[in-house]
């Protein structure tokens, strides 16, 4: 659903970019707050992994492919701000690098799959893990149903965005059915790659999961033969818990980077040639008449390719390499610095503190 130069007039497109700016601006700080010593590491890795996944499009209907968006996977595992930052990074990546997604369309693009996405499917999401017994599978539910809301919502913010700035005279009505049908179907797909995502981690670590906090198994301790849940003061439970843990999430970052090397690197030469459903909604409706070409189409990595390299095979494997790798590394850069700033202000407490000395 990356939109490209040429669909929004500019007035739009700007307003749309000064609501994208100002939400990375709350997101940065709320973000503060989400970031730990668990969650930093993973964040970087979430948006690697959303990069990789969107080179994956699949099929849903004649001719029409999809792919994830990644706003609701990001929220669930690694909080709704810091999700809003993790696809924020994976767009401006695709802008600059690959030509993906148009430059002054970047905030349409922030507003229209970073924001909406990663806010409908938290609120879903809270919602229904209110409602649901607290259970993993319970997680792994509403994971499945507010990622597949999230992508419709998208849809119908885009039509939102068109009907007051397209470029084009299309009747939004058509737009509207066209766009929300076809996004329907991508999100049953959004949503199993979320449920699946999430249900694996949780499996192993639901503390790295943020949307799951509390669900964390406890320590077991053999007392007379038989297996009881350990006090949470228990003196031997930090010993014995923390090198698991840290040893667990070690594993579970390199497992996750070197999945995301493999989709991207790999598997993504066998997704679909088809064009997404924005585009093909674009080409039947005409929106995309007026479409402007792209100010890095002469990028080294344009359109997921490495410049003079003529083997496609090789030449897509590359690219994606290469995305997952700076994806990973100016997500972690920034989520790293986030989490530092954090560590670094003095809390509420050693505030009072100073201030009654």
């Amino acid at each position: 659903m990356h939109v490209p130069d040429g669909f929004i007039n500019a007035p739009v497109s700007a307003a749309a970019g000064v609501v994208a700016a100002g939400a990375v601006a709350v997101s940065l700080r709320g973000a503060r707050r989400e970031l730990d010593e668990r969650t930093a590491p993973l964040a970087g890795l979430v948006a690697a992994f959303i990069f990789a996944v969107q080179m994956l499009n699949f099929p849903v209907a004649a001719g029409t492919s999809g792919h994830l968006l990644g706003g609701a996977l990001a929220a669930i595992l690694v909080g709704p701000y810091t999700g809003v930052l993790c696809v924020s990074v994976v767009l401006l990546m695709q802008g600059v690098l690959f030509a993906d997604g148009g430059l002054t369309a970047l905030g349409v693009n922030i507003t229209d799959m970073a924001i909406t996405t990663t806010v409908v499917a938290y609120l879903v999401f809270r919602g229904l893990v209110k409602v649901l017994p607290r259970s993993r599978r319970s997680i792994t539910v509403a994971s499945f149903v507010a990622s597949l809301l999230s992508v419709p919502a998208a849809a119908i913010v885009f039509t939102l965005l068109y009907a007051i700035g397209g470029t084009t005279d299309v009747s939004i009505g058509k737009v509207a059915t066209a766009m929300v049908g076809v996004h329907v179907l991508i999100g049953i797909g959004e949503a199993v790659i979320t449920a699946l995502t999430v249900g694996a981690v949780v499996a192993v670590r639901p503390d790295l999961v943020y949307g799951a906090r509390g669900l964390q198994q406890k320590l077991k301790l053999r007392v007379g033969g038989e297996l009881v849940d350990a006090a949470p003061d228990t003196p031997a439970a930090a010993p014995v818990a923390a090198p698991v843990a840290a040893r667990s999430h070690r594993k579970i970052w390199v497992i996750g980077l070197v999945t995301s090397l493999v989709l991207a690197g790999f598997v993504s030469f066998y997704a679909s040639a088809n064009p997404d459903g924005l585009e093909k909604v674009a080409h039947d409706k005409g929106i995309d008449s007026k479409t402007e070409e792209h100010a890095s189409a002469d990028s080294p990595l344009a359109d997921y390719g490495v410049k003079d390299v003529t083997d496609a095979r090789l030449s897509g494997g590359l690219a994606g390499v290469i995305g997952v790798g700076v994806t990973v590394v100016a997500g972690s850069a920034v989520f790293w610095a986030l989490r530092r700033r954090r560590t670094s202000e003095p809390t509420s407490t050693e505030i009072r503190t100073q201030q009654s000395v």
